[in-house]
């Protein structure tokens, strides 16, 4: 097999890298021997911890005020400095308390959305002192973390599925008639749990939600990088385009302009908590006329038709340059 680096095809080398004669080793080299080790790298290799966390890199790794890289002295092991899960998902404010990980009474009633988030994204930060905040599990910059927002039909939260908890109402939702039509998930509830669940366990380019409003959950939600969908290859994309999908549950809820209120707000949410994100987009489906409605009502604009393989859809896109104009 040929050579992989460039030393396969170098000559013999030197004792010691810099002398061409190995005879003159212990005369005109130096002798590495003697150089003395940082302070730092010797505390490290010690064992010992000089202080607490004062700056942190991109990373999450910490330093001292000059930048240089030091371990946190809170009796965690030096050689793995990150909290454990558990210490992750509760800096982080990924949480829920008590009753709110499970629905309540046979009304589906979840807690009031406050409780479920302390932290929410935007107040997220990691000052001097504080352990670092958990690694975002999607790619959509930690949707599970975007917390709670007021909207002008009550406060909302975006909750990632969870299939013990979630599958048996969103597949009640699934064999309604009129969702049917479009989803074509209902049945059983196999197909339903087949799409969610290679959501759930693939690379976070789309994250499945449960819509919660004023502590009820009332709509089915899918967050996903459109321009790493096979959408992307029907329109012109763009880097971090992030797509939407939406589906209001309960017959009450439709028809009222609930639909087109939290498309604003989610899709506001999306630019709020994904900066590389300049628009969102939609495609729903050309025939669901009251889809398309609402899309328009809530800020985006239709941009043109597009033949997909299932469907013939109108892409919709709200802008971020344009998201106070309309």
């Amino acid at each position: 097999m040929p050579p992989t680096d460039a030393s396969a095809d170098a000559g013999p080398v030197p004792a010691h890298p810099g002398c061409a004669d190995p005879r003159e080793d212990s005369e005109n080299c130096e002798d590495t021997l003697d150089l003395r080790l940082p302070d730092e790298f010797v505390a490290l290799m010690a064992g010992k911890a000089p202080d607490t966390y004062d700056t942190y890199d991109a990373h999450g790794h910490g330093g001292d005020t000059e930048g240089r890289l030091v371990p946190a002295d809170d009796g965690r092991d030096l050689a793995d400095p990150w909290p454990d899960e558990a210490d992750r998902r509760q800096d982080a404010g990924d949480q829920c308390q008590g009753a709110g990980d499970q629905w309540q009474g046979a009304g589906d009633r979840w807690p009031d959305a406050g409780d479920l988030w302390h932290v929410p994204t935007a107040q997220v930060q990691v000052p001097a002192g504080d352990r670092p905040v958990a690694a975002h599990e999607d790619l959509l910059d930690g949707v599970r973390a975007w917390g709670p927002i007021a909207t002008p039909v009550g406060s909302f939260q975006l909750h990632p599925v969870r299939l013990d908890r979630d599958l048996p109402l969103i597949r009640r939702w699934m064999n309604d008639p009129a969702v049917a039509a479009f989803w074509e998930l209902a049945g059983s509830g196999a197909q339903t749990e087949d799409h969610l669940r290679a959501q759930l366990t693939g690379d976070g380019r789309s994250v499945p939600c449960v819509g919660i409003l004023d502590g009820t959950p009332m709509s089915y939600w899918e967050i996903y990088r459109a321009d790493l969908d096979p959408l992307a290859r029907y329109y012109p994309s763009r880097p971090h385009d992030t797509g939407v999908h939406l589906l209001i549950g309960g017959v009450a809820d439709r028809g009222r302009g609930l639909g087109s209120a939290l498309l604003r707000a989610v899709a506001d949410l999306v630019l709020d908590r994904r900066p590389a994100c300049v628009r969102v987009v939609a495609e729903p489906d050309l025939r669901n006329t009251a889809s398309v409605a609402a899309f328009l009502k809530a800020g985006f604009r239709y941009a043109e038709e597009v033949d997909l393989p299932a469907k013939r859809a109108a892409l919709m896109i709200r802008d971020r340059s344009l998201r106070h104009l309309m």
